[in-house]
């Protein structure tokens, strides 16, 4: 059991990160297809607007949408060459100062993230591509991956505070 967040709210706390895995997953798929629909559809002499920005929008919104699912799964990618180093106290002291600066940064992510998509829709921006697709549309992928991921890290933050132990998988599943 992790110290701090537990019962109702942890299960509730892994599901959505779990959520935002899958999004991320099917976003990668949506790549997959958009990429080969754009290949055939050049190979058939069709023009079809937007496709490369759809994949590139579905990229964006795959990478932040993973980013929570995958700080819970410990696969971020970490510099244990130091922390290794370290006595147990001194290593928590350090994770928690890399949590309370991750924790930080990540917040402000999402701050701004929000507040872009809310900007582009008030005014109205439209992508410069042939589809000229409403921007804050494609921008929510990234604004809800920030907020996620800054909800996993204060969680975490939080956890270890609390007495959860300094690993590298957070999960409970």
């Amino acid at each position: 059991m992790q110290g701090g967040i537990t019962g109702g709210l942890r299960v509730a706390l892994d599901r959505l990160y779990l959520a935002g895995g899958a999004l991320a997953g099917l976003f990668l798929v949506s790549i997959a297809v958009l990429v080969l629909a754009s290949i055939v559809s050049r190979w058939l002499g069709i023009f079809v607007p937007g496709l490369s920005e759809y994949a590139g929008y579905a990229m964006a919104s795959s990478s932040f949408l993973a980013l929570a699912y995958t700080l819970g799964k410990g696969g971020h990618i970490r510099v244990n060459l130091f922390l290794g180093r370290l006595s147990d106290t001194r290593r928590r002291i350090a994770e928690l100062w890399c949590l309370a600066a991750g924790s930080f940064f990540a917040c402000y992510l999402a701050w701004f993230s929000v507040k872009m998509v809310r900007v582009s829709h008030m005014l109205g921006d439209i992508s410069e591509g042939s589809d000229a697709i409403p921007l804050w549309i494609p921008q929510i992928g990234m604004a809800v991956g920030a907020v996620l991921l800054a909800i996993a890290l204060v969680d975490r933050l939080i956890s270890v505070a609390l007495g959860a132990p300094v690993t590298a998988d957070q999960s409970t599943e």
